[in-house]
């Protein structure tokens, strides 16, 4: 009597469709490529991100500003005048502002501003070796004493002296260099050009323009 064999057959998907191994590779391949294009894209992403990022910075915390040389208040402490002679002499004390807009010290030599009469010197004073720091203004005081020992025999001081309002100009230069990020160093040179009006009969500064 022949025995009865049991014979097992493979269960069929329940879709009753059967994924061949061609398939299964095209499939892999698929998602492969799909990874490589997301990360292609994170790259380019990124690369697009540290350009504009890099732009910003250059455009500014690496710009490099002139900066700014100014004369602070006046304090007049003396001022006398003689239109006959003519004559005047003056004693204030005021600041020398140095303005720093950048990310990083200005250092600046030392260096004079001069006041002048009609473009001729009636008084000096020094301004020391110092340092501006990153985006802050450097105050340095300073005594001025002005005269006309200077002037020539043919200035018009004394019908200025008359109209009660004398004006001097004052110059100065600084010249320096900026420091960012501790290795770059930038030279740069700041200039000042300020008017002062003194009102002689109140013995006060009617006026001081700087630019």
């Amino acid at each position: 009597m022949a025995e009865k064999t049991n014979q097992a057959y493979p269960l069929a998907p329940a879709n009753g469709y059967t994924r061949s191994d061609g398939e299964s590779l095209v499939s892999e391949d698929e998602l492969k490529r799909q990874k490589r294009r997301k990360l292609f894209m994170y790259i380019g992403i990124f690369i697009v991100v540290q350009i504009i990022v890099m732009t910003v910075f250059g455009l500014t915390v690496m710009k490099v500003k002139t900066p700014k040389v100014r004369l602070g208040g006046i304090n007049v402490q003396s001022l006398n005048s003689v239109p006959a002679t003519p004559s005047f002499d003056t004693s204030f004390t005021t600041q020398i502002r140095v303005k720093n807009t950048n990310w990083g010290p200005y250092k600046f030599d030392a260096s004079t501003a001069t006041f002048m009469y009609q473009g001729v010197a009636v008084g000096q004073v020094s301004i020391p070796k110092s340092k501006a720091r990153m985006r802050s203004t450097k105050k340095i005081s300073v005594s001025v004493i002005l005269n006309t020992n200077a002037l020539p025999s043919s200035s018009t001081i004394g019908t200025e002296l008359n109209s009660g309002i004398l004006t001097l100009t004052s110059q100065a230069k600084l010249t320096g260099k900026v420091e960012l990020m501790l290795i770059m160093k930038k030279k740069k040179s700041a200039t000042m050009d300020c008017t002062i009006a003194f009102d002689l009969s109140t013995k006060t500064v009617k006026s001081l323009q700087c630019k």
